[in-house]
């Protein structure tokens, strides 16, 4: 029989390293999102002048639509991935999967507004 790892999340090192995780994975969508919109604007056309959205290239809204949320898709797996290493070991792993839920919720929430990008196609 195994035993179960306590539920702590008392462990301020492990904390910072995922609370730092998190905002590396959410910097680097945002990144992506904040370059994506700076490409379209900066490469816009006479047929943009219409449109009801920044970004009007196709390109350019499936890259501003997936590509952070897909960011945001592998840092919540990886959130769970190290939750699962933690707890094999017997560490502190709710801090992780606490992570991997709120990247998660996240990357949904990025998803819903996003699509708003393909509506006025």
């Amino acid at each position: 029989m195994t035993e179960d790892v306590e539920k702590r999340w008392s462990d301020g090192a492990t904390f910072r390293r995922a609370a730092r995780y998190a905002g590396v994975v959410i910097g680097a969508a945002l990144t992506v999102m904040v370059v994506t919109v700076v490409w379209a604007a900066a490469g816009e056309t006479d047929e943009c002048t219409g449109a009801q959205t920044m970004v009007c290239s196709t390109a350019g809204r499936y890259i501003l639509a997936f590509v952070p949320t897909g960011i945001l898709l592998l840092g919540g797996l990886g959130a769970f991935v190290r939750a699962y290493r933690a707890w094999r070991t017997g560490g502190t792993w709710p801090i992780w999967h606490g992570t991997g839920w709120a990247l998660l919720v996240f990357m949904l929430i990025y998803l819903g507004i996003s699509a708003r990008v393909f509506a006025s196609t």
